[in-house]
């Protein structure tokens, strides 16, 4: 998988808070038309990333912040937890709960400038 779709309502709002509070890189911002570009972030040194795309009618507008109904939408993985989400903090990331561990790993639930659910994980194994 190289890029997942999320939903916007304006192209710059979503770019400030992915690159100025998460840390992402800007891959790509290129203008298709008068209403539509084609912007891509990704965390660094990440292969895949978010191809945001601007909500385009009113079932779009609608699910902006809810494209998964309320649930966890995105796991973004750390090596270190205790940097990153001090840091997201510090930046305005609206963390929704405390950290908490789990048998899996350390994790905590914050929401994206729309309100979309990710988790802040670092794994307490790679899975090998």
């Amino acid at each position: 998988m190289s890029l997942t779709t999320l939903l916007v309502h304006d192209y710059d709002k979503a770019i400030s808070f992915y690159v100025d509070q998460l840390g992402f890189d800007l891959r790509e911002d290129t203008r298709l038309t008068d209403e539509k570009r084609w912007v891509v972030v990704a965390p660094q040194g990440a292969g895949a990333g978010l191809l945001l795309a601007k909500a385009a009618n009113d079932r779009q507008r609608e699910a902006v912040g809810d494209q998964s109904g309320g649930r966890v939408f995105l796991f973004l993985e750390t090596d270190d937890f205790d940097r990153d989400h001090l840091a997201y903090t510090q930046r305005g990331v609206r963390f929704i709960e405390a950290p908490r561990c789990e048998s899996y790993g350390t994790v905590a639930v914050f929401e994206d400038v729309y309100g979309n659910r990710w988790d802040l994980i670092q794994l307490a194994f790679n899975g090998s």
